[in-house]
C-alpha cells in the first residue's frame, strides 16, 4: 500500500525511541539541624549567615534524621534503592548533609549537588539585632510573603529562584540524571537539604499553593523532614506518606488536603479541573445561572 512504512523501518525507528526513565520514588525535604543562630540570634551580628554552624544538638538531630530516612526507605523492601542529594551551600546545611549521610553506605549514595538556589532567605549581611526586631515587626504588618528585608530578599524573591531550581529538578527527573543508563531504578530517593522558609516556598511552587495558603504554613522542626512520595499515577503527594492530621498541623487546609488526595492518583501532566484553589475559588461571587452583563454582539 502506498505510503506504508516498511516493517524493518518501523523496527529501526522504534529502536531509537528511548523509554522514559522511572521517576524517583520520593522527594524528601530536610530542614537543617539546630544551628548557632537558632539558639542565639546575636550570632548573625558577627558571623556571616552562610558560615553559621550546627550546634552539638543540631549534629545529633541530623544523624537521627538520616537514620529515620533510611528506616523509611528500607520498609519498601527494595534491594536496589539509592539516594541522591541536593544541598544548600550554607555551612549548617552541609553539616546536616554530612551528619545524616552517616546512616548510608557510600554505595547507597548516587550523588550530591550543591545548589545555591536552595540557600536561606537573605536577610541582609551582618544583622543588627535591634534593627532586625524592627524589620520583623514591619514584615508582620506588611505581609510575610512580600516584605523584602533591606539589602536582602522577600519570600517572593525566594519563590523566583526556587522556580528555577524546580525546573532543573524536573529536567533531572525527566532525563534520569541520577543514575547511569542501564542502572535506572524506580527506587531512587531524592533528598533536598535546605532551610525552613526555602522548603515551604518549594512546596508552594510545586503544588501551586496561593500566597494566603503559604502564609498559613508552619516551619519544620530542626532536623525534621517532609516526604513527597510517588503516587499510584506517578505524581508526588504528601498524603502517600503523611497522615491528614500531620499535614493539618503543618498548615494544610481542607482544600489543600483534597488536592493532595487527587495527587495520590493523578498522572504527570494532568490538571485538576475540580480544584477550587486554581480556578473556581476565585469566582465564588458569580452565579452560575446569572446572565452576562455584556451586551450581545
Amino acid at each position: 500500500m502506498a505510503g506504508r512504512v516498511p516493517c524493518n523501518t518501523c523496527a529501526i525507528i522504534c529502536s531509537h525511541v528511548k523509554a522514559k526513565p522511572p521517576r524517583p520514588r520520593r522527594i524528601i525535604l530536610v530542614r537543617h539541624g539546630q544551628s548557632q543562630g537558632n539558639v542565639d540570634e546575636c550570632v548573625y551580628a558577627r558571623v556571616a549567615d552562610p558560615k553559621v554552624m550546627l550546634t552539638e544538638q543540631g549534629i545529633a538531630e541530623a544523624e537521627e534524621c538520616g537514620r529515620e530516612i533510611r528506616k523509611m526507605i528500607e520498609r519498601d523492601g527494595a534491594h536496589d534503592w539509592k539516594a541522591y542529594f541536593y544541598v544548600s551551600p550554607y555551612k549548617r546545611s552541609l553539616e546536616t548533609l554530612r551528619s545524616l549521610a552517616k546512616a548510608f553506605e557510600r554505595s547507597r549514595i548516587a550523588g550530591v549537588r550543591e545548589e545555591p538556589r536552595l540557600r536561606e532567605q537573605d536577610f541582609g549581611n551582618f544583622q543588627d539585632q535591634e534593627q532586625m526586631k524592627i524589620e520583623k515587626a514591619a514584615r508582620k504588618q506588611y505581609g510575610r510573603f512580600f516584605y523584602r528585608f533591606p539589602n536582602g530578599e522577600s519570600a517572593a524573591d525566594v519563590y523566583d529562584r526556587i522556580t528555577g531550581f524546580r525546573e532543573t529538578l524536573k529536567s533531572d527527573i525527566d532525563v534520569g540524571r541520577f543514575q547511569p543508563p542501564g542502572e535506572q531504578s524506580p527506587n531512587m530517593n531524592i533528598v533536598i537539604v535546605s532551610h525552613g522558609l526555602t522548603l515551604r516556598v518549594f512546596l508552594m511552587r510545586w503544588y501551586k499553593w496561593t500566597v494566603e495558603q503559604f502564609q498559613g504554613l508552619h516551619n519544620f522542626g530542626n532536623g525534621k523532614f517532609l516526604v513527597m512520595e510517588r503516587g499510584y499515577g506517578g505524581r508526588y503527594s504528601l498524603l502517600m506518606h503523611h497522615s491528614r492530621e500531620e499535614l493539618q498541623k503543618f498548615g494544610l487546609t481542607e482544600e489543600m488536603l483534597i488536592d493532595q488526595e487527587w495527587q495520590n492518583h493523578a498522572k504527570p501532566g494532568e490538571l485538576n479541573y475540580d480544584c477550587t484553589m486554581t480556578g473556581p475559588g476565585y469566582f465564588t461571587h458569580l452565579d452560575d445561572h446569572q446572565e452576562s452583563l455584556l451586551e450581545p454582539c
